[in-house]
């Protein structure tokens, strides 16, 4: 275990990617508003989310972010079981410094996000992965903007319409014209962080081939 630097490699990449997934789910039941747009607070740890898995995929290839997104998706639904423990369980009357209610109102929406995600999540890594793949057939090493930002464009699309009609449209927490609003502001938001992430890639990118190129074991 950790014997090459590759493998220390995907143990960084995962658990930056892991750990930004599971704060974005915990976090997510807050909505902020941005001048006439409302979007949730979750969507913030997502960018890293992406560059994360533009990494892997350059690294790692299809079957490394295929495994880490069912792992992910395992460990959130363990999240979504340990809330639902911690929402059942009441508080101690008197000595809890937060209730029932202050604790469901915070984390009982997580749960719909959660659900929300989870299928939102799956979805829209199996579309970035095969989009991905599909660019980088076609370019080889070139053109990594290409590949990178083209997969998040069409994925998040998908990911962040799922996540708001299941977490707040259905459950009706928001009307239909704040969902699609929502969606829209949201999506636009992932495209442009996408975007302004295309340096950090390159230089993800650049760091990390360095880095293994010094490792003996690894092949270029």
């Amino acid at each position: 275990m950790f014997k090459t630097r590759k493998e220390i490699v995907f143990v960084i990449l995962a658990g930056i990617f892991i750990t930004n997934a599971v704060v974005a789910e915990l976090i997510g039941g807050k909505l902020i508003q941005i001048g006439p747009f409302v979007m949730s607070i979750g969507i913030l740890p997502w960018p890293i989310v992406f560059l994360t898995t533009d990494l892997i995929n350059e690294y790692f290839g299809e079957k490394g972010v295929k495994k880490l997104s069912f792992i992910t998706a395992c460990l959130i639904a363990y999240a979504f079981l340990i809330l639902f423990m911690a929402i059942v369980i009441p508080a101690a009357k008197g000595i809890s410094p937060v209730n029932d209610q202050q604790f469901e109102a915070v984390f009982g929406q997580s749960m719909w996000i959660i659900v929300g995600s989870l299928i939102a999540f799956m979805a829209s890594q199996l579309i970035d992965v095969w989009i991905f793949w599909f660019f980088k057939n076609r370019t080889g090493e070139k053109k990594i903007w290409l590949r990178a930002t083209g997969s998040t464009v069409i994925s998040q699309l998908f990911d962040s319409f799922i996540v708001l009609g299941i977490a707040f449209w259905l459950p009706g927490k928001i009307d239909f014209d704040t969902f699609i609003s929502s969606g829209l502001i949201g999506y636009t938001f992932k495209l442009a962080i996408a975007i302004l992430l295309t340096p950090a890639i390159y230089l993800g990118h650049h760091l990390i081939k360095k880095y293994l190129d010094q490792d003996p074991a690894h092949k270029v």
